[in-house]
């Protein structure tokens, strides 16, 4: 019987909290589809200690895959938990591919969708709900921060999602896109605004603000005492705490993120738009 190996595969984490929250998104997915799906970072995750994350050690892709080579086993769906097309997916991940083929030449891998796709507004859906769980009174100012990212097309995906947002909000919201941090020179401005930046300008720089997180799961950025939040304690201060910034949620602790990654898990296999065979 043929049996192709389904990886959820994350970028990595040295935070024990980011492995087993990708552990229990794969257990769901596997559930939902009836099938096995083991969770696989692209780096650093085998540098978590052990007995942080159940006594079992966290996977990194390549030894990941040529572990189960080892094993005869020669057939490989990766499902990315990225939100687009990361240069991890489209340059690092296929070298690792193409390195492993050397040796062993059978080795086939399909890589699904990523997560946004500009027909399907579950993501911002997502973050709405996160968004209203946060909500005071006269709060309607949402800033949409993802990590910032040197390809352009990573940033267009954040840009539509805040535009997908302002929509299921509506006009009474003012959505604006910004990034955590980003790379020096001018090559790189559009990643602006930086969130520090937007949050000091003077129509956000007082009252409640939502920070919408487009994060998919906790580490040193996302984390309750993480980059983001950093950011945000230091423009409270700047701002003689006239404003107060609350942070939502991330992507992955909402059911519906399982239910999207089982569709790309879908798509591949059925070789749906959106799908690459490395």
């Amino acid at each position: 019987m043929y049996v192709i190996e389904t990886l959820l595969v994350d970028n990595g984490s040295l935070a024990p909290a980011a492995t087993l929250q990708l552990r229990a998104l794969a257990k769901a997915m596997g559930k939902t589809l009836g099938v096995e799906v083991e969770p696989v970072s692209l780096l650093h995750s085998s540098g978590v200690s052990t007995p942080a994350i159940g006594d079992i050690a966290a996977e990194i892709l390549e030894p990941a895959i040529e572990l189960r080579l080892l094993q005869g086993k020669t057939d490989f769906l990766i499902v990315p938990l990225f939100f687009g097309p990361s240069g991890a997916l489209t340059d690092y991940l296929p070298k690792r591919i193409a390195h492993l083929r050397t040796k062993y030449p059978d080795l086939n891998v399909k890589l699904a969708p990523v997560l946004f796709q500009p027909k399907d507004d579950r993501l911002a859906r997502i973050l709405a709900d996160q968004v209203r769980a946060m909500l005071r009174d006269d709060t309607r100012r949402v800033a949409l921060v993802d990590h910032g990212s040197p390809v352009r097309a990573v940033t267009v995906v954040r840009n539509q999602l805040a535009d997908q947002l302002q929509e299921i909000l509506g006009p009474q919201f003012k959505v604006a896109p910004a990034s955590m941090e980003r790379r020096e020179g001018a090559g790189y401005d559009f990643c602006d605004p930086l969130l520090a930046n937007l949050l000091r300008r003077p129509e956000w720089n007082s009252g409640d603000v939502i920070v919408a997180m487009q994060f998919l799961l906790p580490g040193r950025h996302a984390g309750r005492s993480g980059d983001v939040a950093e950011i945000c304690n230091e423009a409270e201060a700047a701002s003689g705490n006239k404003l107060r910034v609350h942070q939502t949620g991330l992507v992955a602790e909402h059911p519906l993120l399982v239910q999207i990654l089982a569709d790309r898990w879908r798509q591949a296999v059925a070789m749906g738009e959106g799908t690459v065979v490395l």
